[in-house]
């Protein structure tokens, strides 16, 4: 399939300085305007002119978005246009979730970071080759997968959850955002509702043309971490294939908390496996009121492959998974 690359279509660009602004013009343009935040992934759509819209709403103008402040409860509010270099740097995020900024280093290069926003991170959309150089997949509303054929290239793909797409999430700060229990604070015109982070991402079963909640018309403000897991131990581990800049081949965000060296609660977030980030509910039922050691990190692996359907070529996946999981439950968290 031929593909002009490199020329951005004819667009109409608006700047707007405030939310409400932007949000008219959302409401004005539906299904016609595009939301521009970092605009890393929004440019390669662009200049392979898979992506056409008519109206470009650019949110850079914003400064309410880009704020990150305390809330009454101890918990932290990260606006969405907050750049991942400020996730990063952010002492209250650093001292009360530091996997989260451990996670947002771990996103991109450093030159991207200092561009990209947490909003966008959690957003953009996969990476799937078929799908962005503009092959008719499902996801693109044709009536075929061109990744799950024995002789595609899918070492990148799906072992967990697919339903006609194989592709997967890209995201590295999501994880850590279920795990956490994250809230997404989501407007539309005046009305504005709260979505758990686990709620916040959609898989092929539900939309097979999209990865979160977000319609047209929609605007993501804002992420609100509660202060529930503030205190807690919370892993963070991603294999890539290049450490100085790669999107993950599997992560992991597993958060515990526990007493005298028994787990209380936990909570086992993965991502990079499945279409969304996917809680291993079954490993964390397994393991909650048991030691934190060896026997129960081995048990929590071994549950965490149940029911894997690796494809072709990315078999490797199935002990990544594992050993990762395994890991998050063992090992200390890694220091900024």
């Amino acid at each position: 399939m031929a593909v002009i690359r490199d020329v951005i279509p004819q667009l109409e660009l608006f700047q707007p300085t405030s939310a409400d602004d932007a949000l008219a013009l959302l409401a004005e343009h539906g299904s016609d305007a595009w939301v521009y935040a970092g605009g890393l992934d929004t440019l390669d759509w662009f200049k392979d002119r898979v992506r056409r819209p008519r109206v470009v709403v650019d949110l850079g103008g914003i400064d309410s978005l880009k704020e990150i402040r305390s809330i009454a409860d101890g918990g932290i509010e990260i606006g969405a246009m907050a750049r991942l270099i400020d996730v990063v740097e952010h002492a209250e995020i650093r001292s009360q979730f530091p996997a989260l900024a451990y996670a947002a280093r771990s996103a991109a290069s450093p030159q991207i970071r200092n561009i990209g926003t947490i909003g966008g991170n959690v957003s953009q959309d996969t990476r799937c080759w078929y799908y962005r150089d503009g092959w008719t997949c499902y996801r693109a509303g044709g009536n075929i997968c061109y990744a799950s054929p024995p002789t595609a290239m899918n070492r990148e793909h799906c072992i967990l959850g697919a339903s006609r797409c194989v592709a997967v999430s890209p995201s590295d700060t999501a994880p850590v955002l279920v795990a956490l229990e994250a809230e997404m604070v989501v407007r539309r015109g005046r009305d504005e509702r709260v979505v758990s982070a686990e709620d916040y991402f959609v898989g092929p079963e539900i939309d097979i043309e999209r990865m979160t909640v977000l319609e047209p018309g929609d605007l993501l403000m804002l992420i609100r971490l509660p202060s529930t897991w503030a205190a807690a131990r919370v892993y963070f581990e991603k294999v890539r294939d290049r450490d100085t800049w790669d999107f993950p081949l599997v992560n992991v965000a597993t958060a515990i908390q526990e007493s005298g060296g028994m787990i209380q609660d936990v909570r086992v977030v993965v991502n990079g496996v499945a279409p969304t980030p996917v809680r291993l509910r079954a490993v964390e039922n397994a393991i909650r009121g048991k030691a934190r050691n060896e026997q129960t990190a081995e048990q929590a692996g071994n549950i965490a492959i149940q029911g894997v359907a690796p494809l072709t070529h990315n078999g490797f996946k199935v002990n990544l998974l594992k050993n990762l999981v395994k890991r998050s439950i063992r090992d200390e968290p890694a220091n900024l």
